[in-house]
């Protein structure tokens, strides 16, 4: 181990002086990535060609734990701003021929050196750019599941925007098109809400909802069936001819507590306005 010490140490020495030299090397291998470096920079912020410079004295003073942070950083880095991760694959696999161009060129340039020597550097430097590599795309598979998962979290609850009239009375206006998923997060969201507040009259508002299948139909009349058991009045607005004609062909019908109006204004100036 103190023989391959050495020549590690030779080779940082080496490295450290030729370092504008692996950098030309660097660019040149990785064509697809060279046009893409300000590009990255402007959108986030990451300094490609300094970062290699950084990853690769991580690599040969052999600081595991440093390169392992870096990496999460990096990960999160090019999740967060949903960068191409082709550009980084080939970035770093650059890096990795570069660097072997390197240990090639010190080694024959130093003819004491041992071939014993020269492949435990080889191997050295491809298991850290390999734990690099998958430390990376670990941090950066798990970070992008958490954003998209807030993303999602977000839409949903946008997607069942209840609006307080007053103490008791709340409007919730649905735009675009109901699906059965959404009619499921509709029912989780509302039921929840109206326990949470102690809703008394909720104004469904459906003026602004293109289309509804039957299934979303289906989950929708058992959401308000839930309201109506929990004391919730249900009052429903701007059904459209089209999402009428679908109930219709149904054959479901809303229960007699459940009121429809033709318009929000219209529910509005019976419920809330003098």
């Amino acid at each position: 181990m103190e023989k391959s010490y050495g020549f590690t140490k030779r080779f940082k020495e080496f490295f450290t002086e030729n370092s504008k030299v692996f950098e030309d090397t660097l660019l040149s291998e990785a064509e697809n990535v060279q046009d893409k470096i300000d590009e990255i920079m402007r959108v986030g912020n990451i300094d490609l060609v300094n970062n290699a410079h950084t990853l690769v004295m991580y690599i040969i003073n052999e600081e595991d734990e440093s390169l392992k942070k870096f990496a999460e950083k990096e990960g999160v880095a090019w999740a967060t701003h949903s960068i191409d991760l082709s550009f980084k694959l080939e970035w770093v696999h650059s890096i990795r021929r570069s660097l072997w161009l390197f240990i090639e060129k010190y080694y024959k340039e130093n003819e004491n050196n041992q071939m014993e020597d020269f492949f435990q550097l080889e191997t050295e430097i491809n298991n850290r750019v390999d734990d690099f590599l998958n430390t990376f795309f670990i941090r950066y598979s798990t970070y992008k599941d958490a954003l998209i998962k807030a993303q999602q979290q977000l839409v949903e609850n946008l997607s069942v925007p209840i609006i307080p009239i007053d103490d008791s009375i709340f409007v919730l206006p649905l735009i675009g098109t109901m699906d059965t998923k959404r009619a499921e997060i509709l029912q989780e969201k509302v039921l929840t809400k109206v326990s949470e507040l102690s809703i008394a009259t909720l104004i469904l508002d459906l003026s602004g909802v293109a289309l509804m299948d039957r299934d979303s139909i289906i989950e929708l009349k058992k959401s308000i069936d839930g309201l109506n058991m929990m004391g919730c009045k249900t009052v429903i607005t701007g059904l459209s001819q089209e999402i009428v004609r679908e109930v219709l062909n149904t054959g479901l019908t809303f229960n007699f507590q459940t009121e429809t109006l033709a318009t929000l204004q219209q529910a509005l100036s019976k419920y809330f306005l003098p």
